[in-house]
């Protein structure tokens, strides 16, 4: 089906919303949608990805919404080349599918992922455009100010590696929703700008961001520091002083290191999250607050409850929505990002101008194992735009050595490295049987013995006739 757009009795204008219907169904099994085009809905079908794509790209940074109905002529292989169009943040997906479709697991992965709902066809007209409003919704933000989610400021989150791409995705979804946020993650990862970012691009933007780190204030002030106390109620308190939650009211409060807070407050907070309310330290008035909760540790804390160190109820309360914040060994090609944002940021404090890192550096920083993430990288970064004598940040510099210093794998040393690893698992599936090994491999025997004695493997034949051998 060609790629057309139907206006029908569609409003057209600044109130007109564009969407695409992505589907292959035959005669009977494409909806004609006539309903949305009379609610303002500009329509526009196209039949596979590359068809989106071009759509996409005729109108650079336009928000859409797409149903893609998924109830017949997609296979998998189908589905895949639809990468792009489903990871472009101007777009918001909602799949249509049967209702036993929701049993197939690349449907599902694909819901999970990369669409904010689904719908299950044929649905009323009504709910569809409630539905693929709410995608559009968020197309708009991905359009603009979402984006900033990734971009290369300096309170914004940096990097689009496949991790950051989907933990982006999962901030804007939890974005429009008002219930509590768990971040969990290695410390350094940056989970205090994910909270930001789910902030920012919620409905309380407008509102306070508050902050506190439940693992650096002393147990004993916990209470005082989140909920605040009335004149009187211990020695030195003269005048009432508002807490956290109260600071917060209308906006987010952000609890860092939550894994850290005391079982005392722990009760105190399970309570908040039921009533909604709360009293200061040394009154009796039920004061009611709207608060958003957002939690984050770098601690187990499935562990912790499992251990008695955290409240199981506490826990299930929190970890309504979970995000998973990438640790930067994983981020590939972000860590170049974040190594030259930090350059760029902090260049001003070095002795002279640094035109950039050289190839040791840049093998250094995607060696080593970054235990401290993306705060130990700005951290070395800074420390060698101080300490850099020469126009390139070297490794030194950095103060990475180890693996770091040694000269990168040849493509032969990694050809050499997975023939001896494939041999080696071949010979361990079939027993050592040689004429086995040779023929799951597709060589000849004569060749696979070759290459073991080429790379070691041959220790010592078990029989005359060279069948098996004993491998270590």
């Amino acid at each position: 089906m060609a790629n057309d757009e139907v206006h029908g009795g569609a409003v057209q204008g600044r109130d007109a919303r564009d969407l695409i219907y992505v589907t292959r169904g035959g005669a009977g099994r494409v909806l004609s949608l006539g309903g949305l085009q009379r609610m303002g809905w500009v329509l526009r079908r196209a039949p596979d990805a590359r068809q989106v794509m071009k759509l996409l790209q005729s109108r650079p940074g336009h928000p859409y919404a797409a149903l893609l109905d998924l109830r017949e002529g997609f296979s998998e292989h189908d589905l895949a080349e639809f990468g792009d169009a489903l990871s472009a943040g101007n777009i918001g997906w909602v799949a249509g599918v049967d209702a036993d479709q929701l049993s197939d697991e690349p449907v599902r992965r694909l819901i999970r992922d990369y669409c904010y709902d689904y719908v299950t066809l044929p649905c009323p007209e009504g709910v569809l455009n409630t539905v693929v409003g709410h995608a559009h919704g968020m197309a708009r933000l991905g359009s603009g100010r979402v984006d900033r989610v990734s971009s290369a400021g300096s309170d914004d989150m940096i990097g689009d590696s496949p991790a950051m791409q989907a933990l982006n995705r999962t901030l804007r979804k939890a974005a429009l929703t008002e219930a509590p946020v768990f971040i969990a993650g290695e410390t350094g990862t940056g989970k205090e700008l994910a909270a930001m970012a789910v902030h920012r691009h919620s409905h309380r933007h407008a509102h306070p961001f508050v902050a506190i780190n439940c693992g650096a204030i002393p147990h004993e002030l916990v209470q005082s520091e989140l909920f605040g106390y009335e004149r009187g109620a211990f020695t030195g308190a003269q005048q009432r002083k508002l807490g956290r939650f109260e600071m917060a009211n209308g906006g987010t409060l952000f609890l860092d290191e939550i894994g850290d807070l005391p079982l005392e407050s722990q009760a105190s907070l399970l309570r908040f999250l039921q009533q909604g309310s709360f009293e200061r330290l040394g009154g009796h008035e039920q004061i009611r607050v709207d608060v958003r909760i957002i939690s984050a540790t770098h601690h187990d804390l499935e562990q912790a409850v499992d251990e008695g160190r955290f409240r199981a109820d506490l826990y299930h309360r929190l970890c309504v929505l979970r995000l998973q914040q990438p640790p930067l060994r994983d981020r590939g090609a972000d860590i170049d990002k974040l190594a030259d944002h930090a350059l760029k940021r902090y260049s001003d404090e070095g002795q002279h101008a640094l035109k950039g890192f050289a190839p040791c550096a840049r093998q250094a920083l995607h060696s080593h194992p970054w235990p401290g993430n993306v705060r130990e990288l700005i951290n070395r970064v800074r420390q060698a735009v101080v300490m850099a004598e020469g126009r390139l940040i070297t490794a030194e510099d950095l103060h990475i050595d180890g693996p770091a210093s040694r000269p990168p794998p040849t493509l032969e040393d990694i050809r050499d490295a997975a023939t001896r690893c494939a041999i080696e698992q071949a010979l361990q599936r079939n027993r050592g049987r040689l004429i086995d090994t040779a023929r799951e491999l597709a060589i000849s025997r004569v060749t696979l013995y070759r290459l073991m004695g080429r790379h070691g493997l041959r220790e010592s034949e078990s029989d005359g006739n060279d069948r098996s051998v004993r491998i270590f």
